[in-house]
């Protein structure tokens, strides 16, 4: 977002304050809760429990969601509305600085007490604006059931014969590789899912895939933000996401209509052995129709790109969704909101859901340790995460400019597999991209 767009943006939206404060001193309304979601594949989740806690308290409830990619755009229309949403989500402190004016402080409320590591939160010298309400992780998901199969297979050409023996690029390359060759014998129309490039769809490439190498270029100069993205590891970044095309259920040709739903159903339904998602993964896998993949059949792996020393790298573990509640919104609206946040991660029914239909890791004093999500992906997270042996991958993207740079990437990445960019121009037109999104920031 540009500094004049920033400034119009600011007299538009105070402009609407005023007109909001008007209609509140008019006329008195019961208090009421609009949570914008950020999670497409679990949109039909909030609304149940909207619907629960509505019935329940007789405080409505509404809940409206983004869809894939698009999260910053509708937010910015519907923060200025005079039914705004009372609820959103920020990515980090980045994010807070474009939104910080909406966020009330937080750090009296119950939320921010039961928060079990308060550093987590984003917060500064003048309060706590962003609650973090789930801990989350992704990698590379398996089907264990076709990975036994290859293993078994006397046509093998790889020395590895497990799926524990991988620990490095060069490992899981001379399994996926020699996979392909034997899809055939395996089953399968590709090792991997479809990488997605629909609109909207490739932010497993642009953000997630990208963290990669911008984690190990943080990590080896020592800090958590920077103006300029050196991309030292860019060559590690190009090895991974060529493995994945390579060895794709689907052509180059056809990868700029295939949606993240498309890969997950192939995974699904056994057409690919591997598809890159986090744990929020499982209720889309487990609800396709047809699903082949057994609950105890699916497996994580960290997404190895050849760097030194990775076989001690373990899943990318942290977050990227921060509940704020709109300070511009009325305080019976606001308390509304808290109540109906209280509710969620406190009450049975609501840490039920919490757990085992929205499969959240979550943050909170308020869950016992058999409250752990039951669905095998998110219960793989809490076992990486347990294991001192390996280092989990923070989730630097937090730090990206903004939407404006990772579809940028996006359109980058699909140019090159296209033909029409060289590698050497993706990267180029990413670190110029990084520095021109953060200068306007």
């Amino acid at each position: 977002m540009n500094k004049f767009f920033k400034k119009v943006t600011l007299l538009t939206l105070s402009g609407c304050l005023l007109l909001l404060l008007s209609a509140c001193s008019s006329s008195k309304e019961e208090p009421k809760v609009y949570y914008l979601n950020f999670k497409p594949e679990v949109a039909p989740i909030w609304q149940e429990i909207a619907d629960i806690y509505e019935a329940e308290t007789g405080v409505e409830v509404k809940i409206i969601t983004a869809a894939s990619g698009t999260y910053e755009q509708v937010l910015q229309s519907e923060i200025a509305k005079r039914d705004a949403p009372t609820l959103f989500q920020i990515n980090g402190p980045n994010s807070l600085k474009t939104w910080g004016q909406f966020c009330s402080d937080l750090s009296d409320t119950k939320l921010y007490e039961w928060l079990m590591d308060k550093s987590l939160a984003v917060s500064d010298e003048t309060g706590v604006y962003g609650i973090p309400y789930v801990v989350e992780g992704y990698g590379i998901i398996y089907n264990k059931e076709i990975m036994n199969k290859y293993f078994a297979l006397s046509s093998k050409s790889s020395s590895i014969n497990s799926v524990e023996e991988i620990n490095s690029f060069a490992k899981l390359k001379e399994v996926v590789e020699d996979m392909t060759a034997n899809k055939a014998a395996l089953g399968i129309d590709g090792v991997f899912a479809s990488t997605s490039f629909a609109a909207g769809e490739d932010w497993r490439w642009q953000t997630h895939l990208l963290n990669i190498p911008v984690y190990y270029e943080f990590k080896d100069k020592g800090i958590t933000d920077t103006q300029t993205l050196d991309m030292t590891y860019a060559n590690n970044y190009k090895n991974i996401f060529e493995l994945y095309v390579n060895n794709s259920c689907a052509p180059v040709s056809d990868l700029n209509h295939k949606t993240v739903n498309d890969s997950m159903e192939e995974f699904a339904l056994g057409k690919a052995a591997m598809v890159q998602n986090g744990n929020w993964g499982w209720s889309q896998i487990n609800s396709v129709s047809g699903n082949t993949v057994k609950e105890d059949q699916v497996g994580f792996l960290p997404i190895y790109t050849g760097v030194s020393g990775e076989e001690t790298q373990g899943l990318c573990i942290s977050t990227e969704n921060y509940f704020c509640v709109n300070s511009w919104a009325s305080e019976e609206d606001q308390q509304a909101t808290l109540d109906f946040l209280e509710w969620i991660f406190s009450s049975e029914a609501g840490k039920d859901y919490v757990t085992n239909k929205l499969g959240f890791i979550s943050p909170f004093s308020t869950f016992e340790d058999d409250e752990i999500p039951t669905d095998p992906l998110a219960a793989q997270v809490v076992e990486y995460m347990a294991n001192d042996k390996l280092t989990s991958v923070n989730w630097n993207f937090t730090a990206f400019p903004n939407q404006i740079f990772k579809d940028e990437v996006g359109q980058s990445l699909l140019d090159y597999l296209h033909g029409e960019k060289t590698w050497d121009a993706v990267v180029s037109d990413l670190k110029s991209g990084w520095s021109r999104e953060k200068n306007t920031q």
